[in-house]
């Protein structure tokens, strides 16, 4: 995969100063009708967020970007996208890191470098008529200069591992183009390959991991990801393994914080 597979004309690279919100401003832009492959970066976010309404602290020197999409598609496998996203950083981030460095995704929507987290991505969408969806806005954050100390799950930047900080305006390229490739694969190929890409560097598979819900914390083995892209967790004393769509996942022992 490569930044030059998008196809020619179908990256629209917007680039702003400080933003509330890359996703806010995408969400603005689609509803005022901003075509497909619309991709904004800024320079800060006042008001970033992660999932769950959490906040993605935005200072100057990372990079924050949300593209606006408008998939064919059922609701329901809009959800596939956040992976479509992390492959696309995943790309575009192993060609400034060196091969030694092991890059992974922890579900459902973090990509990390030596098990440090150095990007998010946050997936959001409006419905349209019927079944489908009107757009899908996906947005990014990805540490590059400086990364958050004291989080939940330890984090990292391209500085702290070493790399020579890219242009920003390299990286936007890059990403989008990364980005629209997996979601071309992915509208025409549909999630499978998406999927398959995404378990052969899934941190956790096959061990022991926790799951926090809202109301419910439990442990399992992580087995697999359904075919919708759904955590399939199999507990202690169970046959069949629980489907988790939503929730926060911590490999057990990992950091030994969690």
């Amino acid at each position: 995969m490569s930044a030059a597979s998008a196809k020619p004309g179908s990256l629209t690279i917007l680039a702003l100063g400080p933003v509330d919100s890359t996703n806010a401003e995408a969400r603005r832009r689609a509803e005022a009708g901003a075509e497909h492959g619309t991709l904004l970066w800024a320079t800060s976010q006042t008001k970033g967020r992660g999932r769950r309404g959490r906040e993605w602290v935005s200072p100057e020197g990372n990079f924050y970007a949300s593209l606006v999409l408008r998939p064919t598609c059922p609701a329901t496998e809009a959800m596939q996208l956040a992976f479509v996203a992390a492959l696309a950083v995943g790309s575009f981030l192993s060609d400034h890191l060196a091969e030694t460095v092991a890059l992974g995704y922890k579900w459902p929507n973090d990509v990390l470098v030596d098990g440090r987290k150095i990007a998010g991505v946050l997936a959001e969408s409006v419905m349209g008529e019927g079944e489908g969806v009107r757009w899908v806005i996906l947005g990014v954050g990805v540490n590059i200069a400086s990364h958050p100390e004291g989080v939940e799950w330890p984090a990292t930047s391209l500085r702290a591992a070493g790399v020579e900080i890219p242009e920003m305006a390299e990286l936007a390229k890059a990403f989008g183009c990364a980005l629209l490739y997996c979601y071309d694969e992915w509208q025409e190929e549909g999630f499978r390959p998406i999927r398959k890409a995404w378990l052969k560097r899934a941190v956790g598979l096959g061990g022991p991991i926790r799951v926090r819900l809202e109301k419910e914390t439990f442990e399992g083995t992580f087995v697999d990801l359904d075919e919708d892209g759904a955590l399939l967790v199999l507990r202690e004393g169970e046959k069949r393994p629980s489907r988790v769509t939503a929730g926060d996942v911590f490999p057990v022992g990992v950091f030994g914080k969690h």
